[in-house]
């Protein structure tokens, strides 16, 4: 039988995060409904193994755990799909804000079934696009911003600009091919109210997949006002 805990703490002992025995068991019941809803609802690839989960789900969205310390940390994950990244981070430090913008209604229904089973607080979930105002207005007291599922760097910083004047710091999830993107992103970039901070390289700790998390940060020279 898959063990599910013993398989995540070994990741995060070799990744050197460090998170509590109860979020273990919280991530571990994420898991269980994930497996359970993927059955009728399309939330990740049916061909990924249970191993492929952990590492490339739950392990990959824990990568950026480190970077959320702080108090009043409030999350905005754009297409956040089954949760991912900010979801998993939320259940792993239930003292985080997140929200949570995710358009597909299943997956929505999804991510509430979730919260609630975990019993988790501050979470706000959104069945809406990035661009709808309405819903998701840019004066949102957001500190970071992530896009997982977003594929281009120059796209996941279109998507972003209006929320600028509130300063909240990006994180893009990008795999081994992050300077080719950077590079066609540059002209995109160079009008951009953001900046390219640092970048945190990572390989997961089985595959040894490589995983670079750029950082960026609002220029205040470029804000946008």
């Amino acid at each position: 039988m898959f063990e599910f805990s013993q398989r995540l703490e070994k990741g995060l002992e070799t990744l050197g995060i460090e998170i509590s025995p109860e979020a273990v068991d919280r991530l571990s019941v994420y898991f269980r409904e994930l497996k359970k809803w993927g059955r009728k609802v399309n939330l990740i690839a049916k061909s990924t193994s249970d191993e492929q989960i952990v590492e490339n789900h739950f392990l990959d969205s824990l990568t950026i755990l480190p970077l959320l310390d702080g108090t009043n940390t409030h999350l905005l994950d754009i297409g956040t799909g089954a949760g991912f990244p900010a979801l998993v981070c939320k259940a792993a430090r239930p003292e985080l804000t997140v929200t949570l913008v995710e358009p597909r209604l299943k997956r929505v229904s999804f991510l509430g079934h979730i919260v609630r089973t975990l019993g988790l607080g501050e979470v706000k979930i959104l069945s809406c696009r990035v661009e709808e105002e309405e819903q998701l207005p840019a004066a949102g007291k957001f500190t970071h911003i992530t896009a997982r599922a977003v594929t281009e760097i120059s796209s996941f910083l279109q998507m972003v600009e209006r929320f600028s004047p509130m300063g909240p710091q990006l994180i893009c999830m990008k795999g081994p091919k992050w300077q080719e993107e950077l590079a066609v992103a540059s002209e995109v970039l160079s009008q951009s109210s953001y900046v390219l901070n640092r970048v945190v390289e990572r390989d997961l700790p089985f595959s040894k997949a490589k995983r670079n998390i750029l950082i960026f940060d609002v220029n205040e020279l470029n804000r946008k006002k």
